[in-house]
């Protein structure tokens, strides 16, 4: 098989949670540029409506908005209802929604709330437990699949307070714990689908320069061996990758692509 053929999606039904994001967006552009179909699946529904015009207009493929809300069961059992209705099938599905709080966030852990606690467990926890669960069901049944979690350098390390510099932006442990959970979740479901033909996979990422203070860049990026933030599309290749048959000998795994960081 030609490397091109190992990294096609021509005619993959892709659900994408978390589409309308920063990273969301690049990845659809990215899965719908390798040929894929791709279910733009986010709370942020007009974005998705915006971006499934574009996509279709510049990859002559075909993507689909659903609003979704991951935290919802019904919410979630529509979206893939709605996939199956439209495609007949899911290849992938890409577990991206998130929450995390901004990056001013001064709260400390001895004061941080319940609430906000509550609610990151129920996105990156619940909401990713509820679609690998309804889409398991399809996957299982036309037995081939493949899912891909996406973590974080936080769920693999302890987040580094230092590198905030003197602004008292603390990570929250809210943040790590969910992403350190994700790796096992990932285990735990390759193991339980063995034999079935569906793959779960992990990608965990670095972080992306934005509009950060240049304390914090500079800090991040002495972090990292190759000396710098990512950029925003620098993680659609390893996403290409694992939603292909390019990692077809891969399940239970966890591709880090963080500029080094975590192999100090």
């Amino acid at each position: 098989m030609t490397a091109g053929k190992l990294f096609d999606l021509s005619e993959r039904v892709i659900i994408l949670t978390g589409a309308a994001g920063l990273l969301g967006t690049e990845y659809a552009h990215g899965l719908s540029q390798a040929g894929a179909n791709v279910i733009l699946a986010d709370i942020n529904f007009e974005n998705c409506k915006k971006l499934s015009k574009n996509l279709n207009k510049t990859y002559q493929t075909t993507s689909l908005p659903i609003k979704v809300d991951v935290t919802n069961p019904n919410s979630v059992k529509k979206m893939v209802d709605q996939t199956i209705q439209k495609f007949s099938k899911i290849d992938v599905l890409v577990n991206n929604a998130i929450f995390s709080e901004a990056a001013t966030n001064t709260t400390t852990f001895e004061n941080y709330p319940l609430d906000v606690w509550e609610k990151g467990l129920d996105v990156n926890l619940s909401g990713m437990f509820l679609c690998c669960q309804e889409s398991g069901k399809i996957m299982k049944k036309q037995k081939n699949g493949n899912i891909i979690n996406i973590s974080s350098i936080y769920g693999i390390v302890s987040p580094d307070q230092r590198i905030y510099g003197k602004t008292r932006t603390v990570k929250s442990a809210m943040y790590a714990v969910t992403k350190s959970s994700v790796l096992n979740f990932t285990r735990y479901l390759a193991s339980y689908w063995r034999g079935t033909g569906i793959r779960v996979n992990t990608l965990s990422l670095g972080g992306v320069e934005e509009n950060q203070n240049s304390t914090f860049k500079k800090n991040y990026s002495n972090k990292t061996m190759i000396g710098r933030m990512a950029k925003r599309n620098e993680y659609v290749g390893g996403l290409i990758f694992l939603s292909s048959n390019a990692s077809s000998y891969m399940t239970g795994s966890n591709l880090i692509i963080d500029g080094g960081w975590t192999a100090w």
